[in-house]
């Protein structure tokens, strides 16, 4: 998922979609530790779809923060 994409969603669908990815990644891992992972670039690229997600809800933070001090 893109980032624009992800700015367009709600705080409550981004948290929602954070905690799936988690968990896909975490699946992904145990896959991975037991030999039935085929296909390691899926890895990767739920790492980065939870560190887009995060930096999204870190900038909504920190943009309410900022609103609220001027």
């Amino acid at each position: 998922m893109k980032a624009s994409q992800i700015r367009e969603l709600s705080d409550t669908e981004i948290q929602s979609r954070l905690n799936d990815a988690r968990e896909e990644y975490m699946n992904l891992r145990f896959q991975m530790a037991t030999g039935g992972l085929t296909d390691f670039t899926r890895l990767r690229q739920t790492r980065r779809n939870i560190a887009r997600l995060m930096t999204i809800l870190r900038e909504r933070e920190n943009a309410a923060i900022s609103e609220g001090e001027a």
